[in-house]
Order: C-alpha cells, then structure tokens, then sequence
C-alpha cells in the first residue's frame, strides 16, 4: 500500500471532494435520494460551498485522505450546538461549546476498507479536541448500515433521536450518533 495521509484540505482539493460526494452518493444512496439532488452536488454552486468551507477556518475543519498521490476521502467537521436530548458518552456533561459535528465523512468504496476513514476520524476529533469540543455528533441515514457500523466500532452509539429531510421527492430518515472525541488510532 502506498503511503495513507489525512491533511488539511486546500481550495485545489475542491475538485475532489465534489468528485468524491457526488460518486459515492450516486452510489451509496440510489433510490434514496433523488436523481436531481445527486446531480446538484456537481452544480457549481456545490463547488462554491466546498471552496468556502475549506477556507472557513474559525474550528471548521475540511481534511482529505491520500493514498500516494490520489484523493481518496474527505471529512468536514465545526463545532455544533448541544443536541437537545443528547447525553454526554460518559463522564461530566459539559456546555454547549463540548459538542462538535462530523457533518460528512467519506471515503469512496474502492479505497474502503484501508483505514482512511479511521484515520478521518480520529485527525478531525483530534483537531476537534484542541478546539475544546469533548464530543461529537453526526447524522446518518438510518439504512446506512455501512456508515452506522463505521462509528459504532468507533465507539460512537445511536442516541435515540430520529430527523427526517425532505429531499422534494420523498424523505430520508437519518438517526445521530455521539460519542467522545478521545479517539486514537491503533
């Protein structure tokens, strides 16, 4: 295998990342959301809201996994709001400002299996960390059993609590996951 990094991500990594979401959406989530919302995650204005949250700063956090000299997955992560009904994994429940989001996390199916999403994981919980966050959230489609699977073995659970999006052709139930941000590579 060639040598696997997570980085921060830079405006020439767009691109990618447009590439990234849209392939694997188109593939991971046919028939679950609709044809003409995969198609605008390749619409220019897609590309203008990943160039502005790689250059957001501020804890908005946008890391790309290589293998050798390919863009293999990416990850987006910021602080978020305390989820109401959240409760804190384990120890003392701290304010609002110990909650952070992974608003998306992947790595397309080819590269799977690799450990580039574990490493996605813990770089951005790790940066995650140094922004005072404790916890993490994220928001799954409940028949993603993949992604599910993915934060459960990362010690992350189902917390109990269901959204529903409405796509403009149908509805996607998704479910949040927490746990702690004290993840380290092994």
């Amino acid at each position: 295998m060639a040598t696997a990094l997570v980085r921060p991500a830079a405006p020439e990594d767009v691109a990618e990342i447009v590439r990234i979401q849209s392939d694997t959406w188109s593939t991971a989530y046919e028939g679950l959301i609709p044809p003409a919302a995969l198609e605008q995650l390749r619409a220019p204005e897609a590309h203008a809201a990943w160039a502005a949250a790689v250059t957001a700063g501020e804890g908005h956090h946008v890391l790309v996994a290589t293998e050798g000299e390919w863009t293999v997955g990416f990850c987006a992560a910021a602080p978020a709001v305390a989820p109401e009904g959240a409760v804190a994994p384990s120890g003392p429940t701290l304010g609002p400002e110990a909650w952070a989001e992974i608003s998306i996390l992947l790595v397309e199916p080819r590269w799977g299996r690799r450990g580039h999403g574990g490493r996605l994981l813990a770089t951005a919980a790790a940066a995650l960390r140094e922004d005072g966050a404790r916890y993490g959230l994220a928001w799954v489609p409940e028949s993603d059993t993949a992604s599910r699977g993915f934060y459960e073995r990362a010690g992350w659970s189902a917390d109990g609590t269901v959204r529903v999006l409405d796509t403009g052709e149908g509805t996607v139930r998704e479910v949040r996951v927490t746990g702690g941000l004290d993840l380290e590579l092994t």
